[in-house]
Parts: structure tokens; sequence; C-alpha cells
């Protein structure tokens, strides 16, 4: 026996069988989802917004999934986070703390260097390591959206609102009830994601790039209807935004309350209302996702002076000025309202 020969065939089977492993490793690796894989091994601290937005409405539709389940299984656990500025009661369900988490930290994980803002907050010792990294890859926006942009990590603001709507959700109200995730750019709301969880909708928009599919958007070129706004206003923080409506635009305004601020303007850019208009106080989170749908349909969302709102600071959380937000004829509406003091 020619043991020498052996040795040399062995080492050949041994590297054979090596380069068929790490053949078998690759493949294996390329079939997983990118979800994960892709933006954890890009070290160039820029981010795909393409994977963003697909990224932004699978955390939505997760989060819409939670709030459905709990309000289906009455198992909300209302509690109060306290009273708003117009002295109404502010709750907090279960809804809204276990669609945070997804949320949160489903977007959290795919894009670990992105600072996430959301109106809820972990609790105590919370363990989230069973929340899937969010997928950054959706058959609608590969569908939709031909072309991508990156850009730099501290750049970016993903704010949450893991359910709007909460007072309406708590009385059973479902059709005002959202989730939403919006992607501001240097402040500027860039992507918006609002999920209608009992309604199984989801609309999206990335301003210069495109809009959901099914997301229908009114022909009406705007203005007044036979002389008559129709404009929507918060049911449970209305202030005296119906009167300063009414002052503003007629005694004819058609003024409809509503709840959510998702629900409102999409409301507006669906033509089922001229304006949405708000005198009071309002979060940021509430704002974002609606104001960048606008923005990629070239609507508006203002405050009641004018001025767009910022989303670049984590700190500056509310709005105070207002909000003024159509689909057309922004211009038409501003000037009537600019006669109010900022709340």
């Amino acid at each position: 026996m020619n043991l020498g020969a052996t040795i040399r065939i062995n080492k050949v089977a041994v590297t054979a069988i090596g380069a068929a492993v790490l053949v078998v490793v690759l493949l294996y690796k390329n079939s997983l989802p990118t979800s994960n894989l892709a933006e954890l091994q890009d070290g160039d601290s820029h981010v795909s917004l393409k994977k963003l937005l697909s990224a932004a409405i699978d955390a939505a539709e997760r989060g819409g999934t939670i709030v459905r389940d709990i309000r289906l299984q009455a198992t909300l656990h209302e509690q109060s986070k306290g009273k708003t500025k117009e002295g109404a009661n502010d709750p907090v369900t279960d809804g809204d703390l276990k669609s945070h988490l997804t949320m949160f930290h489903s977007l959290s994980k795919a894009f670990p260097g992105v600072q996430v803002i959301s109106e809820e907050h972990d609790t105590n010792n919370v363990d989230v390591t069973s929340v899937a990294s969010a997928s950054t890859i959706s058959a609608d926006v590969e569908s939709t959206i031909k072309s991508d942009e990156k850009v730099p990590v501290e750049d970016i603001r993903i704010w949450i609102d893991p359910l709007d709507a909460t007072q309406e959700y708590t009385e059973d109200l479902r059709q005002y009830v959202t989730t939403m995730v919006c992607v501001a750019v240097k402040g500027y709301p860039t992507i918006g994601v609002i999920h209608k969880p009992f309604e199984n909708f989801t609309a999206w928009g990335w301003v210069g790039k495109g809009v959901a599919a099914k997301l229908h958007v009114t022909g009406d070129q705007g203005g007044p209807k036979d002389d008559i706004s129709h404009i929507i206003v918060s049911r449970s923080h209305a202030g005296d935004v119906e009167a300063v409506a009414k002052q503003a635009f007629g005694d004819q305004t058609v003024v409809i309350p509503a709840g959510g601020a998702g629900f409102k303007t999409l409301a507006v850019i669906q033509g089922d209302a001229d304006a949405y208009v708000h005198v009071t106080l309002i979060k940021k989170w509430d704002l974002c996702a609606g104001n960048a749908i606008l923005n990629a349909l070239n609507g508006k969302m203002t405050n009641l002076q004018g001025d767009p709102i910022d989303y670049g600071n984590k700190e500056q959380y509310k709005n105070e000025g207002g909000v003024l937000a159509t689909l057309y004829q922004h211009d038409y509406y501003l000037p009537k309202l600019q006669v109010l003091k900022k709340s």
C-alpha cells in the first residue's frame, strides 16, 4: 500500500468537501431574506430609503395586526396617561404598548443606527428577543418604485405612532384607528405609511418616487364644493375649531368631526374633505406620516402660519402652531386661518 498516495488522496478529498461545504453555506446565505443581511452588513453608514420604506410598511402592518387582535379579544387593559391640554382623558391600552414593542424594535433591529421616535415607551425589563427584524422587501414597493436613494444614517429620523386614535379605539370606533410610520430626512417628511388595521388597507408615499398603487386619490382639483367647504376636525380635541372653521369659511361650512390624525389626513387625500384643520397642540408622530404622503402627492401640510413642520429633533415633538392639511389649493384656505393666534 502506498501511504503517501493515500494521504494525498485524503487531502484532495478534504479540500473538495471543504469547498462543497463553503458553496452550500454561500447558497444558503444568499437564499435568506435580505431583511436582516442587507442593512447589517452595510458599513458605509448610508441607508437605502427603498428598503426603509418596505420596512416601514411591514412594521405598520405588524403593529396593526396586534392592535386589531387585542380589540377583537376585548383585552385592552385601558389606563390613563393623564389629561390633554383641553382636559380630555388621554388613554393608553395594551394595543398601544404591544404595537409599540413590535414596530419600534422591528425597525431598530433592521436599521440599528437609525433613531426611532415613538409615542410610547418600553416597560421595565421588557423582552424583545422574539421581535423579528422588519422585512426590507415589499412586493408592492418593488412593483411601484424602480429606483433607490441612500442617505446618511444621521440624517434620518423615524417617527412612529403605534396606535392613532386611542380614544376611539377604546370606544370601539374602529374606522378611525391607524398605525403609522414616517421617515424624515433632515427634518423633511419624505416617506409616510398609514395602515388601517380593521380594513386591511395601507397607504404609503415616497416624495419624488411614488405612492401605493391602491391609494385612491380624488381627481377633484380642490376648493370648496359648490362654494361650501368641507372641513374635517378632531372629535375628541375639537376646542373651538368648529367655530373657527365657520368664521373662516362661512356659516355654510360643513364640519366633519373624526378621530385620528391619520384618518383625517387620508380623508383629505381621498376627497372626503377639502381640508383638515387643527387649532390646538398635537404631537408630531400624529402628523408626520400623513405629511409625507401629502408631500408625495404635491399636497401640503403646514401650521396655521403657513410654516412647514420640522421633524428633525426628537425633543421637539410638540406642534403648537395648529395644522392645515390640503391636497389642493392650500393658498385658498391658509389666509382665511392666519388671523388665528397660536394656541
